[in-house]
């Protein structure tokens, strides 16, 4: 099995969503004792403890990625080229000919990162292999999927926009691969039923953002669409029974 493989969820899981876990202990010991009750009594702080936060939409630092090892180790074969329209990536081979099990996986892995160069290269290597990859890409679907939950994961904002845009042009770069996707909702969509709702209103900023599709909430809408027209018949009740709110946009 690759470094990245992994296999469907098949297993059979209630609809619940988890054990329930222990609450955790306060730092307060008096918040709700007598002292608490009395009169003036003014507990402290310290005594009652801070409210924890639910952190749900706080960001994950990434760990290393092998994009970057590999690319610092010069095993890609792409350089960077300037023209008018800003950067782009120059293919010391012709991509159709790259090895898409070996080097699809890589350039996913790379979605993680945040700074240049290595996003530049990840992002537009990815986009660049998924236009020219045609039959290659659909076997290599069980190889993206760590890749593409470890980015959701990390909650960033600018990672999350960049692997829904790509998860957008994954469904339309070969066929069946939308319907290869089925199977691995339960690991793709928790994330993405988190941030459903989530949009950035802060004055000018979501016009902006929208300008620059970079608007969350509505980057997953369209992800989750777009999954639902190219996932075939059984993709619509695996969407809804990761992201309940969903819905159809095939029905209306």
């Amino acid at each position: 099995m690759s470094l990245f493989e992994t296999r469907p969820d098949n297993s059979k899981k209630t609809f619940g969503y988890g054990k329930k876990t222990p609450p955790t202990e306060t730092k307060g010991k008096n918040a709700f004792t007598t002292m608490a009750y009395m009169k003036n009594a003014k507990p402290s702080l310290e005594q009652v403890g801070k409210p924890q936060a639910a952190g749900a939409f706080k960001p994950r630092p990434a760990g290393p990625t092998a994009f970057r090892k590999f690319y610092e180790r010069g095993d890609f074969p792409i350089a960077l080229e300037h023209d008018t329209k800003g950067n782009k990536i120059a293919w010391k081979v012709e991509i159709e000919k790259l090895d898409y099990h070996h080097y699809l996986p890589l350039f996913f892995d790379g979605l993680c990162e945040t700074t240049h160069p290595y996003e530049f290269f990840a992002r537009q290597g990815v986009h660049d292999m998924l236009e020219h990859g045609g039959s290659k890409i659909l076997p290599v679907i069980p190889q993206l999927i760590i890749p593409i939950k470890n980015a959701l994961n990390m909650r960033n904002i600018q990672v999350m926009c960049t692997t829904l845009k790509v998860l957008q042009h994954l469904v339309i770069s070969a066929d069946m691969v939308g319907e290869a996707l089925v199977p691995y909702y339960r690991q793709i969509l928790p994330i993405l039923n988190i941030f459903k709702n989530y949009n950035l209103n802060s004055g000018d900023g979501i016009d902006y953002s929208q300008q620059k599709r970079e608007n969350i909430g509505d980057l997953i809408q369209e992800t989750l669409e777009a999954f639902e027209r190219h996932g075939g018949e059984d993709a619509f009740i695996n969407i809804k029974y990761m992201v309940p709110t969903y819905e159809s946009c095939m029905l209306n």
